[in-house]
């Protein structure tokens, strides 16, 4: 299952992209500074505050998001040297490890807050970027205290191990993560929605890692799968020619984390083509396993399930 990932209006990166050198730092009234030199050439402060953690999928209930003054303090407290007087209150960080993290720190109330840097929008399908914006790096700030997200995934021979395919279940406090506003075409309209980006490595995309695919978190179990099989390209791609599957020898997954919670990436390796040898026969039962751990209740999943 593949469906095209557009930006969610649910995340919580800021609104410049590709800046250079930023930086945090927390002060005891549990705001955020964060400054960052623009692509112009130009320095920006930007306090962040007003939200931590997630909320749970609930619908009636707002999902928890930052409020930002994009002029340093000068819209909250029209105070326009607010960002000189700002005195750092945070310590190193000692959590939980990061993935693309520019800068963390420990605040005075035992929370964390970080930045992380991730070239979120790169085009599906192993197509090499036509447009600035899809290279472009956002800059994500999250805030939380406890255990981070979790992501499970596990990889398999799908369609009568035809195929190969990943599935996965997103969870945070040990509730799945979705959604319930998206496009027929899987794009979410909500700030509950969270997609999980899938990159395949050494394929026949070419070298290193290739974004394959952006699936939309299922509801109401949290999980995904894809399969890499041929597909067509999306349209506004520069190619209407059907891409080939591009299984990899290892695959990559990255999503942002409910709420304000942090960006999770997990890597793990991928297999070869399914030969029936005894050791593919048992990596696909403890594929299994897993699938049934996580997958049962996912009914747009089913097909997926080759079995043992």
């Amino acid at each position: 299952m593949l469906v095209a990932a557009r930006p969610a209006t649910g995340s919580e990166p800021l609104s410049n992209v590709g800046v250079k050198a930023p930086s945090l730092i927390v002060n005891k009234k549990g705001e955020a500074m964060v400054t960052y030199t623009m692509p112009t050439g130009k320095p920006r402060h930007v306090l962040v505050w007003g939200a931590v953690n997630a909320n749970v999928p609930t619908q009636g209930t707002s999902q928890v998001r930052f409020k930002y003054d994009y002029a340093g303090g000068f819209r909250k407290y029209h105070n326009g040297n607010y960002w000189k007087t700002f005195r750092d209150a945070c310590s190193s960080y000692d959590g939980p490890t990061l993935a693309m993290v520019v800068a963390a720190c420990k605040a005075p109330d035992g929370s964390y807050w970080a930045l992380q840097s991730w070239q979120r929008n790169l085009p599906l399908l192993g197509f090499k970027p036509w447009r600035p914006a899809q290279v472009a790096a956002e800059l994500h700030v999250s805030h939380w205290t406890g255990d981070l997200p979790g992501l499970s995934v596990g990889v398999h021979w799908t369609y009568g191990h035809s195929a190969i395919g990943v599935f996965g279940q997103f969870l945070y406090r040990d509730k799945p993560v979705f959604g319930f506003k998206s496009t027929a075409e899987g794009n979410p309209l909500g700030r509950y929605e969270r997609n999980v980006y899938i990159d395949t490595h050494n394929s026949v995309y070419g070298s290193g890692y290739w974004r394959e695919s952006g699936i939309l978190t299922h509801n109401p179990t949290g999980t995904f799968c894809h399969s890499f099989v041929p597909q067509k390209p999306f349209p506004g791609y520069p190619s209407t020619a059907t891409r080939p599957a591009a299984p990899g020898d290892s695959y990559r997954f990255t999503i942002m984390g409910p709420g304000v919670t942090p960006v999770i990436q997990v890597e793990i390796p991928g297999l070869e083509t399914w030969r029936g040898a005894a050791e593919q026969a048992e990596a696909q039962e403890k594929a299994q396993r897993l699938w049934d751990a996580t997958m049962t209740d996912d009914r747009k999943c089913k097909a997926e399930n080759a079995g043992p």
